[in-house]
Order: C-alpha cells, then sequence, then structure tokens
C-alpha cells in the first residue's frame, strides 16, 4: 500500500493547491472499481462516517469516477464528490493567465462536463463558484448540451488558428536551436528556466505553478543562443482532455531539437515520475534529435556520488544540477555542444 500513500500524499497536495483542507483519508484495496459506486458499500458507509466526524463538505477521489459513479455516491454520501481529473481542471482553471492557457483549460473543462452535465446542474442550484466550478462552469452550467456542444467547436476553431499562428513564428525565427524542458510538476523547470537565462518566471512550490509557456534564449560563447522553452508539467492520470487541448503548447514539444526531461533527484518516487513522462511523451510522439535527462535539486540529495553511479548505469546521457544553487554549468555546456553539431530539420508533423 505504500504506492497507493504516495498517490495519496499527491492528491493531497491537489486539493491543497486548489485551497482545500484535508480532514482524513480512506483507502481500499479492490480487485476491479463497481459500477455503482467505484468503492465496495461498506467503505462507502465508512467514508461517510468519517465524512461526518471530521466536517467534510468534499469527497475527492483519486481515479476518475464514471457519470453513474458519481452520481451514487454523491447520493448515498449526501456531499459534493469529485475525481482527481476534475481537480487537476480546477487548478488550471485558476492558473492559467494567457488568453490560450484560458481556452485551452476551458475546452477540456466543458468536454469533461459534457457528460456529467445532469449531475452538475443539481450543484448549481445549491451553490456559486468553489473547488470544482471555476472556470467556465458557472457560465456554461446554466446552458444546455447543445449550446457546450457549441461553444467546444468554436474554441478548437481559435486554438487550431492559435497552432497556425506558432507555426509561422516558428517558421520566421529560422534556425536557432531550440530545447523544451518537459517534466513532472514541480521538477524545478521554471527555477531551471531562471538558472539558465535570468528570466524571472512565477515560481511556487505547488503543483502546477504555471501553465503558459515561456520562452527565452540562453547566450553561448561560441554556439550561438540557444532558444529555451518551458512547458506545462505533466503529472499521474492527467486528464486525456488536457492533452488534447493544450495541442498548440505541446507543439513545442514535438518540434524541439532536444527535449531537457527534468527529474526532481530528490523525490523518494522519481522513478515513477520519470516513468509517467516518458509515457506522455510517447503519446505525443516528438520528433527531437535528442532526450537528455536533467536532473535536478541534487543539492537535496543525501549522497550524490551514489545517485549519480546508479543513474548513470540506467540513463545516458544524463545532467546532474541543481537549479536552487545556480550549479547548472554542466547543462550548458551539453547544450552548447548539441547547438553546435549538425541537425536534420523536422518534418512539419502536428499534435
Amino acid at each position: 500500500m505504500l504506492q497507493a500513500d504516495e498517490h495519496l500524499d499527491e492528491l493531497a497536495r491537489l486539493a491543497d493547491t486548489a485551497g482545500a483542507e484535508v480532514v482524513g483519508r480512506v483507502k481500499q484495496s479492490i480487485q476491479a472499481p463497481t459500477p455503482r459506486f467505484y468503492v465496495g458499500q461498506g467503505k462507502v458507509t465508512e467514508l461517510k462516517d468519517l465524512a461526518e466526524q471530521a466536517g467534510a463538505t468534499l469527497v475527492v477521489f483519486d481515479d476518475e469516477l464514471t457519470p453513474a459513479q458519481g452520481k451514487g455516491l454523491e447520493a448515498a454520501l449526501g456531499l459534493r464528490v469529485m475525481d482527481r481529473p476534475e481537480l487537476i481542471l480546477d487548478i488550471f482553471a485558476t492558473r492559467a493567465r494567457s488568453n490560450e492557457a484560458k481556452m485551452q483549460v476551458e475546452l477540456a473543462q466543458l468536454e469533461y462536463l459534457l457528460p456529467r452535465l445532469a449531475r452538475m446542474w443539481v450543484h448549481l442550484s445549491r451553490i456559486r463558484g468553489g473547488i470544482g466550478l471555476r472556470g467556465p462552469g458557472e457560465t456554461q452550467l446554466e446552458t444546455d448540451r447543445r449550446a457546450i456542444r457549441r461553444k467546444i467547436s468554436a474554441l478548437k476553431v481559435k486554438l487550431e488558428r492559435v497552432a497556425q499562428h506558432r507555426d509561422r513564428l516558428r517558421h520566421a525565427r529560422g534556425g536557432v536551436f531550440t530545447a523544451a524542458l518537459v517534466g513532472y510538476t514541480n521538477a524545478g523547470k521554471s527555477s531551471l528556466l531562471k538558472a539558465l537565462t535570468g528570466a524571472d518566471p512565477f515560481i511556487e512550490d505547488r503543483l502546477f505553478a504555471t501553465l503558459d509557456t515561456l520562452t527565452r534564449e540562453v547566450p553561448l560563447d561560441h554556439s550561438g543562443p540557444v532558444r529555451l522553452v518551458d512547458t506545462v508539467g505533466f503529472i499521474r492520470k492527467l486528464p486525456h482532455h488536457l492533452v488534447a487541448s493544450f495541442r498548440a503548447t505541446l507543439e513545442e514539444v514535438r518540434r524541439a531539437d532536444v527535449l531537457l526531461h527534468v527529474v526532481d533527484a530528490s523525490h523518494a518516487d522519481w522513478e515513477e515520475q520519470a516513468a509517467v513522462v516518458n509515457d506522455v511523451l510517447t503519446d505525443l510522439r516528438p520528433v527531437a534529435a535528442a532526450l537528455v535527462h536533467v536532473f535536478n535539486k541534487m543539492d537535496l540529495v543525501a549522497d550524490p556520488s551514489a545517485f549519480r553511479t546508479l543513474v548513470e548505469h540506467r540513463l545516458e546521457p544524463a545532467v546532474f544540477v541543481s537549479a536552487r544553487s545556480g550549479a547548472v554549468d554542466d547543462l550548458t555546456a551539453l547544450l552548447a555542444r548539441l547547438a553546435a553539431a549538425p541537425r536534420v530539420p523536422a518534418p512539419a508533423a502536428r499534435v
């Protein structure tokens, strides 16, 4: 159950990021989710008793619930029920800053909402705002399915125009060597961007602190500048609507000359986090010429030498840095070597 505890710890961090206070947790080992409640009937009773004792007003499940499971749980518990994808979507709604990011999140929320519209109407009659009802929720939940489908279609057209605009900008930039920062949320991508470029992105020790793509140049002595792109962080069980909605942003990943996979070396579960990112990258089918694992936060690793030895036997190439202390010279040197090497133009593919 250690992995389950780790996943629930992360869910608690997500809830904290969304503005909720965690007052308890429940877990159950089952062979398969039940059609009505996801968990067993006895666990529902236990969950209801715990919620009443703790004075909880919201129950969050770590996995995705079907519309029927969500409806059954709310009827049995008498409480608002959310699943992990809805919680992540709510966080994205509060973190989006640019018009593009807001459109991407709105599209993902509406696609998640559409099959659950009947259940959500019940909440709208009782409450306004709050976790799970932000972003487009308050306006779109008052419409019918046809209006939501029209809105989804309009957003897709707008985001397609954004993708086309990015293509034109990318073509205009010509042959500038581009490195895309990818990684698990809170691995330190924005801190690394700041250490390499001197940029001042928003940095916070919370999940999904930044959503908007930030591009800066790293000046190199002999190889010319390197264009560095910071992308949205990934996470376990990332809602597929979000991956699809952020197509224009993730196009930067597909078109980069090198992917810098930033890994939190200090995290006890770094291998699983790295595997999650690799799975998403496999789905995106990037055409980058190289993939480099960048192990950040080495200043927090108890035995750096042993950690290096462990990683170097498994992953190559790998670079070890600390964005917080400014120890990024090895990464800068690697970027200079890659930028100076001959390149093969990537095909004009789309996510």
